[in-house]
């Protein structure tokens, strides 16, 4: 009986509004992790964004989007893959047994360290 009284028109309207308050959680959620995970913010910045964003949620979010926005996908792609010590993203040549041998190697030939070291880094390696 209560599903004769909804017109398309008012299952439409409720379709969207549900869409939008669920779009807004995910961005709201995906914007707090990238506060709590920035490590140029003070801990006095990130309590402003959020108290900003939790009294002020959709002008919040628009105002980090614009503000902060073209840094969220490094942020993001740090928080997950973390960086290596150059700085950059690891590649999966950066992280085999064969890129290690060949650093090791190099650092014997320029003499940071010598054949005995080499040796029991490079079985070390190896035994991963």
């Amino acid at each position: 009986m209560v599903f004769a009284t909804w017109q398309v028109g008012q299952l439409f309207w409720s379709m969207l509004w549900f869409a939008l308050v669920f779009m807004l959680i995910w961005v709201v959620i995906s914007v707090f992790t990238d506060i709590f995970r920035s490590r140029d913010l003070s801990g006095w910045s990130k309590a402003v964004w959020t108290l900003f964003i939790v009294f002020l949620p959709w002008l919040g979010v628009f105002v980090y989007l614009v503000m902060r926005g073209n840094t969220m996908a490094e942020r993001g792609l740090e928080g997950t893959y973390g960086t290596g010590p150059t700085g950059s993203y690891p590649t999966p040549a950066a992280t085999s047994p064969v890129y290690d041998i060949t650093t090791l190697a190099d650092l014997r030939d320029r003499g940071v360290i010598d054949e005995a070291q080499f040796q029991a880094m490079k079985q070390k390696v190896v035994a991963v």
